[in-house]
């Protein structure tokens, strides 16, 4: 693709990026085919390709940003099948990182919007917050028909029935492995995750020192920034990401770390990129050491002897977008599955995103909920005991529409390896 963007226009960092992004697209159209809004709307605007037109005409004529154009923007849902799916190898990610922070910096929206997103922000990355607000949405449900916002009645419908007590194992101190150390790792505990599920963590924790893993929960590291960045908020989200760099180099440089374990895929792919977001600050040897570090709780698992057997169950795969397109990792979860014993199925179609997508499911609630009941049918189609999944955002999103119990990877290898049955199998029984 040709650009017309001029050498000043270039000194910004960002611009420059995108400029090199640009230049690698071919039109091909390729995206479209793997893009879940295109597959929804049938807009070309709402595909990869239709919004890269949109954001190279803001950029190049530094547009103040219309209605027209932020709309299918943000109902793009960074699910970066496009990514897995080009052949020119345009990094879609960055280019619509950065047009949402310029639209964040050059848009006024609407007053209902801008609260909606400022709540999000003060609420979702701090899980005391996150717990009460819950708790207050829990109480509110019966309301949600007088919503006059479809948004605020996705808010609503989102809490769970239980909400779970902060687990003590989210503070920061160390877990010493069990029998011969072979690895010192750092536990990403996340933010949404506490307040909605504490036993993934927990199951984490448990399979990682049951095989000879020293695990640290680092203190000052926490939200890893998506959710602010993924609504062009970067000085918050860099905020938080920095403060994890800290955290985290404090423990290389102390007592040395193999890997920063993450168990929230979408998390995952923004620790992944920290070295990419901070290439320009004082922070980027850091970031660049953090982000080469940073690991999947499959590819650390992938490294360990995982001993024991499971009950051979009928386990469905959700593959997250977030670990099969942002991190490229496919085939490893489901191969510590069946090598713990179950018997892993996929769904048709399982490069197409569930719709939860970070806050997405709240604030495009129609499209999301589309996407879930696309998802959610050909998962049970599978016939599933169990469905299994890298990510909290999928499973709540998917848990919220099915009755087969839905579960962390980790928690079923951990069970497998000798832990506790998960919870929500427990339940199932009962």
């Amino acid at each position: 693709m040709q650009t017309t963007f001029t050498p000043e226009q270039l000194t910004n960092p960002g611009t420059q990026r995108a400029n090199e992004i640009l230049r690698t697209c071919v039109h091909c159209g390729f995206c479209t085919a793997t893009c879940p809004t295109y597959q929804v709307l049938g807009d070309e605007l709402d595909s990869p390709r239709g919004r890269i037109y949109l954001i190279k005409d803001m950029l190049e004529n530094e547009r103040k940003p219309d209605e027209k154009t932020v709309k299918h923007i943000d109902r793009c849902l960074s699910c970066l099948a496009c990514m897995t799916t080009c052949p020119s190898g345009v990094h879609y990610m960055h280019l619509v990182d950065h047009a949402r922070e310029y639209i964040n910096e050059h848009y006024d929206r609407p007053l209902m919007d801008r609260l909606l997103r400022w709540t999000l922000a003060r609420i979702l990355p701090y899980p005391n917050r996150f717990r009460l607000a819950l708790g207050a949405a829990k109480l509110g449900r019966p309301l949600k028909r007088f919503m006059p916002d479809p948004r605020l009645k996705a808010m609503l419908e989102m809490a769970p029935r239980d909400i779970p007590s902060p687990s003590r194992n989210d503070r920061p101190q160390t877990f010493p492995a069990q029998g011969q150390k072979i690895k010192r790792v750092a536990l990403m505990t996340g933010c949404a995750q506490r307040a909605l599920n504490t036993d993934i963590n927990d199951a984490t924790i448990r399979i990682l020192r049951r095989h000879g893993v020293e695990v640290v929960v680092a203190k000052g590291a926490g939200c890893c920034g998506a959710l602010t960045h993924h609504m062009g908020k970067t000085e918050e989200s860099h905020g938080s990401a920095a403060a994890n760099i800290r955290a985290w180099v404090k423990e290389i440089e102390g007592d040395g770390l193999d890997a920063i374990v993450i168990n929230t895929s979408g998390c995952g792919t923004t620790v992944k990129d920290y070295g990419h977001m901070f290439r320009n600050d004082a922070l980027a040897e850091d970031a660049a050491k953090v982000s080469a570090l940073a690991m999947d709780v499959s590819e650390v698992l992938e490294q360990l002897d995982l001993q024991g057997e499971a009950e051979p169950l009928r386990v469905a795969y959700h593959a997250a977008c977030s670990l099969q397109h942002g991190q490229q990792i496919k085939d490893t979860p489901k191969a510590l599955l069946r090598k713990a014993g179950f018997k892993v199925v996929e769904p048709q179609n399982g490069h197409l995103c569930c719709g939860s997508a970070g806050t997405y499911n709240l604030m495009q609630p129609e499209i999301s909920g589309e996407l879930k009941a696309r998802k959610v049918e050909t998962l049970e189609a599978t016939h599933p005991d169990i469905i299994s999944a890298g990510n909290i955002g999928c499973m709540m999103q998917i848990g919220s529409a099915t009755e087969v119990p839905i579960v962390h990877t980790v928690e079923l290898l951990d069970w497998a390896t000798g832990g506790p049955k998960p919870r929500a199998l427990v339940a199932e029984d009962a």
